[in-house]
């Protein structure tokens, strides 16, 4: 029987009573289907759904098969290794045993001697050269998420569902995974923005505030079927605005003719000039005929607004994204950060940071770049006192702050009113919503408990809390802050960034984003 994920009059909301599923019914079969849409329409949430993580409000969800899942952040446990992704250290340990000749008679039917061999392989498969026994805490999140989708294809699922798999991944990485993708051959579900990959999906399902659509074929196919219907339905939209217009003019005209008309009746009944019978009767008359009027009036005008309504639904209506940025008066001669022959990283005895020196003065913009496990994290952590380094000298000369992959900044726990102001205690409560609502969290959006917030919302989140304060940080440090966004809210973050007169360091695999920030200079690891 073919893999199949069935959602039947499935509803859904947030932990705070946001809506974002209302009677969905949905079929997805064994092919690849990209899941796209702007942040906050609940892509991830769908995902968790399909897997059975959290349970719809009212409906069903119905898989055959088994499914693999992968989020976006993946969180190891103290201790866990590389060989915890394949869920293998038990069974490593028991040919570990057998090859020390320490094992029963009956334990060796289960030994697999060919396990390490095969974990290798699949390992170099996705371009990833790190001993099994690597613990996960010292991976990038690149090689974390490389790894993760090995181990979960390794399993050979029926489904796989991945959660923006590209995200955190160099060129390298990108693409082994597109690789791993194009070759799968049972079914797939994948959340992403990264137009490439999506354009090897069989299926597009897009969320929006009005609901999911499944369309047939890849991201371009999609594409130009949006730029298709949404054409026709602006013309949609015209034609019902233009019927409404007139269908109100035509009213106007005919209350003013009913006006004149009931002027002219009430001055012939002052000067009776007829029988008061026949002025009754023309009365009477003209009463029957205007109410019938009037009622077909208001039956036509009914129709034009709900045909106008119907028109104007069927485009989704979205506010422009736009962050603002703060003056931090940042002078140009100005020292910011100081590195002198910095040596520093998780293992001691192998730095990944080795005599490194640097300088930033004034408004100074510079990438940090490199492949996976290069280092660009661990330099951020150095920068901030995350870590200390082995050897040479750190100095930071201005305010700053961070917003790291996870926005770690910010209290999962706490709403993002709580969260501003526990980040920031000297302000108000209307400087508070004031503050986001420059970032497009309004009115009750500002009580929203962060753990709810897609990935592209906490960006935002944590962007309103650091840029918010009574003295803006002179110093901006970014560690993949595109991860997590939809296109739209990118081109908001690079006109924000543009505007942004302090100091700015920025990790991103990115190039377009690089691109659109004007760079002073870029700082390639190796």
């Amino acid at each position: 029987m073919p893999a199949t994920i069935t959602l039947s009059s499935l509803s859904w909301s947030t932990p705070d009573g946001t809506p974002l599923f209302d009677n969905l019914n949905l079929t997805i079969g064994s092919k690849r289907t990209g899941i796209v849409g702007r942040n906050g329409t609940g892509k991830t949430s769908l995902l968790r759904l399909m897997a059975g993580e959290i349970r719809p409000h009212s409906g069903t969800v119905q898989a055959t098969g088994c499914l693999g899942l992968i989020r976006q952040n993946i969180l190891p446990h103290p201790g866990d290794t590389v060989v915890d992704l394949f869920n293998a250290r038990t069974a490593l340990a028991l040919l570990a045993s057998a090859e020390a000749g320490s094992t029963s008679a009956e334990d060796l039917i289960d030994v697999d001697w060919t396990l390490p061999s095969r974990i290798d392989a699949a390992l170099r498969k996705c371009a990833l050269s790190v001993d099994p026994q690597t613990p996960l805490a010292a991976l990038s999140g690149g090689q974390s998420t490389r790894a993760s989708l090995v181990a979960l294809i390794f399993d050979q699922p029926d489904f796989l569902l991945l959660d923006e798999p590209t995200n955190n991944l160099d060129h390298d990485g990108r693409k082994a995974v597109m690789e791993l993708v194009h070759g799968w051959r049972g079914g797939a579900v994948i959340v992403s923005h990264d137009r490439e990959l999506l354009d090897q999906m069989d299926n597009i399902l897009e969320l929006t505030t009005l609901g999911a659509t499944l369309y047939g074929g890849n991201y371009s196919a999609y594409r130009a079927l949006k730029a298709e219907e949404l054409q026709v339905t602006e013309q949609h939209l015209s034609h019902a605005a233009k019927n409404l217009t007139e269908v109100k003019r035509r009213a106007r005209q005919a209350a003013e003719r009913k006006a004149r008309t009931n002027s002219a009746g009430q001055k012939a009944r002052a000067n009776k000039d007829q029988p008061k019978m026949v002025m009754n009767a023309a009365k009477e008359r003209a009463e029957a005929s205007g109410g019938a009027g009037a009622r077909l009036r208001e039956a036509r005008l009914k129709s034009a607004i709900d045909q106008h309504s119907h028109a104007r639904n069927n485009i989704e209506i979205l506010q422009p994204l736009h962050m603002e940025t703060p003056t931090t008066q940042l002078a140009k001669g100005k020292v910011v950060l100081q590195l002198d022959h910095v040596t520093g990283g998780h293992n001691p005895e192998l730095p990944t940071i080795r005599d490194l020196s640097l300088a930033l003065t004034g408004p100074e913009r510079i990438a940090i770049t490199g492949g996976n496990g290069s280092g660009k994290t661990t330099l951020i952590k150095l920068i901030t006192g995350a870590l200390k380094p082995t050897s040479g000298q750190i100095d930071v000369r201005a305010s700053f702050a961070l917003l790291d992959q996870n926005v770690d900044l910010l209290d999962p726990q706490l709403s993002l009113r709580e969260n501003f102001l526990l980040l920031n205690p000297k302000s108000c409560e209307n400087h508070c919503r004031a503050a986001l609502a420059r970032f497009l969290f309004r009115a009750e959006d500002a009580l929203q408990i962060t753990e709810s917030l897609s990935g592209g919302q906490r960006l935002r989140a944590g962007l309103a809390c650091v840029l918010a304060r009574a003295d803006p940080p002179q110093l901006l440090i970014l560690d993949e802050p595109t991860n997590h966004l939809d296109l739209d809210a990118i081109k908001a973050l690079e006109a924000a960034l543009l505007s942004y007169d302090g100091a700015l360091i920025v990790v991103s695999h990115d190039k377009t984003f690089l691109k659109n920030l004007n760079l002073d200079r870029k700082i390639k690891l190796k």
